[in-house]
């Protein structure tokens, strides 16, 4: 990288201070650097120029060549708007302004040729353009111009302040000149020959100034492997420094509680991925370095067991284990599941969450720090200072994205050396998602079901097969089972949702009449124990049916409900719908998903409910959401703006993605350290790269 690519944006000519405020401001634009990575969103062809007669109503943006014959001010609602008649040898049209009158009276030349550029407005049989882009022709003639002109992303303050896309141009082309379009190479020889890569200085000036399409096109994908290459050398060196550096205990032995409960305790025959998915866990227990592995499986494919059996790993080498959960209702599920496989192996297993009694806090804390109990399980509770483990081996983490960075390193500080780290999500991450955001972690999956277990049949139902389905669920209720019907939650309106949940719940009380009938209902305004008490009639079955808002997503679990009715299902996210599916097919009797929804239906509800219907795979629906949402919000909030792109598109660049981790790896397996003379300029790179931006540092 040139060295005054550190400038401050202040000394580029034609920027001054005011202007470089709001770029900072607004675009995040503070140096020479910065400015050239403000990539266009698009591109406008600006080789064809039109004549007024040939244009069409169609509001495209178009180039013209003319001359301005009068200006005028008309009165409207509210103040004046200029208008100007514009006229080649083929017609006219006008050009309208509704604000910087005086500048744009005081700076038009009438009679004059200009190229003018904007979008096409169709009103009262006449042609316009709103504050349309004007330059004299001799001026246009002579820009730095290329044949697709760039159009940058903005912003209304940008453009109130007069800072147009003609001026981010204009500021772009002076970058240019000021460092001579020339800039360091960023990836090594044999790279550029063996992807056939244009140089950086060409990718840049193409991106910007693009000369022809294939040349635009051959430059954005240098720009995007190479910003993806990046990601993923910082991800893979970190998990090699990570396996060098943090030394874990090496859990030498499989001892005899793992044998004893492997051999007659093992509720069911595990499947084959969960057999692939604990020898995995076991290398790296056994290597001597610390495990960071993350395990992913939908749904009831059966995480909870691999945790167990390598915590018991950890019991048979002398060391203690922990399994945190975000909230309480499922740290006490996982803790009732594994008190009945400890009893039977005679290990001591406790539940820590906020609402456990101070009495019972003593004794834990005394009981782990002398080493006599083996298992803690709990909320964040187990992150506080008291907390003190006398050996700490090994930490499980569940739906770990609900867990900051700061909360996971507490963890590490219960012990002179770090335990090793098992985290367990039952989101489905899409493949290249996982490849950037967890690209630091060794990821495994159980990627089948357990025996037994059916698979879900889903459909797609209009209100107005509402009795149908009626009939239905009173044939399920009849053969003894439960059914789920759910409401969506939309946080603005709860008025209104409140109101469908009510009217549903009466609709649904006068079809199914007690005392034939019993319904629950939970909803958000209810107090914590009139909601336990409800959950808790439907998991003994007193009740049959259970109307509620997407409370029920926390994870009950009732094996004999094998309905869920979800209504204005188009109002919910895939990977909602999916979890919300979940619930029922826990048992062996065969489960349905009911999708309500109205006639109107936009076409990503549609894509929705036709992916809903058509797989169970919640990899594939992961994929699919990926599509329709964005990266941005598919890790929730806490990681959103995750992977701070300025090129690339982890959506629709997976090919590239791919690519570049691959040649990645390969770089770093022939040279650990980046010491050969050939891989000089990635060695540069990475160490710019990681003192200017350290991107990426937030990962685990």
């Amino acid at each position: 990288m040139n060295t005054n690519l550190q400038t401050p944006i202040d000394y580029l000519k034609g920027v001054g201070p005011n202007r470089a405020d709001l770029l900072r401001k607004e675009l995040g634009i503070h140096t020479y650097q910065d400015l050239i990575n403000l990539f266009p969103n698009r591109y406008i062809d600006r080789t064809q120029y039109y004549k007024i007669n040939q244009l069409q109503q169609n509001s495209a943006e178009v180039q013209i060549i003319g001359q301005i014959t009068s200006l005028k001010e008309v009165a409207q609602k509210r103040g004046k708007r200029l208008v100007a008649t514009f006229q080649d040898d083929t017609g006219t049209m006008e050009f309208v302004w509704f604000r910087g009158h005086k500048w744009i009276r005081d700076s038009i030349k009438l009679n004059t040729t200009y190229v003018a550029f904007g979008k096409i407005n169709w009103f009262n049989g006449k042609f316009s353009i709103p504050h349309p882009e004007l330059e004299l022709v001799a001026e246009h003639e002579k820009n730095l111009r290329s044949a697709m002109q760039a159009v940058y992303p903005s912003t209304e303050k940008l453009s109130n302040k007069g800072i147009t896309n003609r001026v981010i141009i204009k500021i772009m082309q002076q970058v240019f000149l000021e460092t001579k379009g020339k800039f360091t190479e960023t990836l090594s020889k044999n790279l550029i020959e063996e992807q056939k890569l244009l140089s950086k200085s060409e990718a840049l000036f193409n991106v910007h100034f693009p000369k022809s399409q294939s040349l635009l096109a051959r430059a954005q994908f240098r720009l995007k492997f190479e910003e993806l290459f990046y990601i993923q050398l910082q991800l893979i060196l970190k998990n090699l420094i990570h396996k060098s550096k943090i030394k874990g205990f090496p859990f030498t032995k499989v001892g005899d509680h793992f044998n004893t409960f492997f051999k007659e305790h093992l509720p069911f025959e595990l499947t084959n991925a969960q057999k692939r998915v604990i020898k995995e866990i076991r290398q790296d227990l056994g290597s001597n370095a610390q495990m960071n592995r993350l395990l992913q499986g939908d749904v009831g494919s059966g995480k909870t067991i691999v945790a167990l059996m390598s915590m018991l790993i950890a019991i048979d080498n002398g060391f203690q284990a922990c399994l945190m959960a975000p909230t309480e209702i499922l740290s006490v599920q996982h803790y009732n599941n594994l008190n009945e496989q400890c009893k039977k192996l005679n290990i001591s297993i406790k539940l820590l969450t906020g609402s456990t009694k101070a009495s019972d806090r003593r004794k834990i804390h005394e009981s782990l720090e002398n080493g006599e109990l083996n298992i803690l399980i709990g909320t964040h509770a187990l992150l506080e200072d008291k907390v003190k483990f006398k050996n700490l081996g090994l930490a499980i983490i569940d739906e770990q994205h609900r867990f900051g960075v700061a909360q996971r390193s507490k963890l590490w500080k219960k012990n002179t050396s770090p335990p090793h780290i098992l985290v367990m999500t039952a989101t489905p991450i899409p493949r290249t998602l996982a490849m950037s955001v967890y690209g630091d972690l060794d990821i495994s999956v159980i990627d089948e079901l357990p025996p037994g277990r059916k698979d879900i049949k889903t459909v797609h139902r209009f209100d107005k097969n509402r009795l149908q389905v009626f009939g239905f669920i009173r044939d399920e209720i009849k053969k003894g089972r439960q059914v789920y019907i759910v409401y969506p939650l939309i946080q603005e309106s709860s008025a209104m949702d409140y109101k469908d949940l009510m009217d549903g719940y009466e609709s649904i009380s006068r079809d199914f009449p007690m005392p034939n009938y019993q319904i629950s209902i939970v909803h958000g305004k209810m107090k914590a124990t009139d909601k336990d008490y409800e959950m808790q009639r439907f998991a003994k079955g007193e009740t049959q049916i259970m109307v509620a808002t997407t409370v029920i997503e926390v994870g009950v679990n009732v094996p004999n409900a094998s309905v869920m009715i979800i209504e204005s299902a188009e109002r919910f996210g895939l990977s909602q719908l999916h979890q919300l599916r979940g619930r029922v097919g826990r048992g062996a009797e065969q489960s349905y998903c009911i999708l309500m929804t109205g006639y109107k239906l936009s076409n990503d509800s549609r894509a929705r409910l036709e992916t809903m219907v058509r797989t169970n795979d919640g990899f594939e629906i992961a994929e699919v959401d990926l599509k329709l949402r964005g990266p941005g919000d598919i890790m929730g909030t806490q990681q959103s703006g995750v992977l701070n792109l300025k090129i690339a598109d982890i959506v629709k660049d997976k090919d590239i993605l791919q690519q570049a981790r691959f040649y990645a790896k390969r770089v770093l397996n022939s040279d650990p350290t980046l010491t050969l003379s050939e891989n000089k300029s990635i060695l540069n790179t990475y160490k710019l790269l990681s003192k200017y931006k350290n991107i990426w540092n937030y990962i685990s």
